[in-house]
């Protein structure tokens, strides 16, 4: 039972040993390898919870469909929400062989396989140039890495064109790198 006075002092104790670095990595290193994965498991788990309980999704995500995409179709930069990271995407077909797509990729894995996902909604976008655009939130996670991948695709062939790599450092998106992809590399 972890109710009263003497277990709320026992968890204060604690939480007052653990703010301090060199505390956490003595503590760290007694654990095993299982004992680890299992606090980082439980430590990324309690940030999502936080995070959705921090903000109104619906909310965050219908703001996202309204400011997230330029006049071309195409998605924005990802941006921290409070302890949400959204990550607009989507994609622009020119014709049926042919389309312009910008997605988020979060830890070397394609958003919506993200085991951190906490939500993703994907709408249609009818029209002459019609497609599909798609809000995904995260939460936030120090050292998560970030890369915003844009491409295209002729005549069944994709390629990428443009990749902006970012981590979440103390709470931000920070910018680590930016590169152009030649099509001759392709």
């Amino acid at each position: 039972m972890t109710d009263g006075p003497a277990s709320t002092r026992r968890l204060g104790a604690a939480a007052k040993l653990l703010a301090e670095p060199d505390e956490v990595r003595r503590v760290l290193g007694r654990l095993d390898d299982d004992q680890l994965a299992n606090l980082a498991a439980a430590a990324r788990q309690e940030q999502a919870t936080r995070a959705v309980a921090r903000g109104d999704l619906d909310e965050i995500i219908a703001q996202a469909f309204e400011t997230g995409f330029g006049s071309d179709g195409l998605a924005h930069l990802p941006w921290v929400e409070g302890t949400v990271l959204v990550c607009p995407g989507g994609l622009v077909w020119s014709s049926r062989s042919s389309h312009t797509c910008r997605f988020v990729s979060i830890d070397d894995t394609w958003v919506w396989d993200s085991h951190d996902l906490i939500r993703e909604d994907k709408r249609s976008t009818p029209g002459t140039r019609d497609g599909f655009r798609a809000v995904a939130l995260l939460p936030l996670l120090e050292g998560m890495e970030v890369d915003v991948v844009r491409g295209k695709a002729r005549q069944g062939q994709h390629s990428v064109d443009r990749v902006v790599s970012y981590e979440i450092r103390a709470g931000e998106l920070v910018e680590v790198a930016q590169r152009q992809v030649s099509r001759s590399s392709h």
